[in-house]
């Protein structure tokens, strides 16, 4: 028994001197940056000054309030159905 315990501390003294990933360090983070950059429909987009052709200053200020008023009172919720429970016997 103290030989297997004496071979295990060894083994795992020893694993401490093990190398590092550095192959794995070089490609950290890579997939992250690869999904990111699959994900911009137009990287150039930015610099374009060109004003996009949408809604009018008045419709959009109506639709920006209409969507502000929407959240000033909560919508009442419905009475609750549950099944199986009645008055009767």
């Amino acid at each position: 028994m103290a030989r297997c315990l004496a071979v295990w501390l060894g083994v795992s003294l020893l694993s401490a001197c093990a190398a590092t990933t550095p192959d794995w360090d070089q490609r950290f983070g890579q997939a992250a940056r690869a999904t990111l950059a699959q994900q911009v429909l137009h990287p150039e987009a930015a610099r374009n000054a060109d004003p996009v052709a949408g809604m009018d200053g008045r419709a959009a200020n109506a639709a920006h309030a209409r969507y502000q008023k929407s959240f000033a009172e909560p919508k009442p919720q419905p009475a609750s159905f549950t099944i199986g429970v009645s008055g009767g016997q």
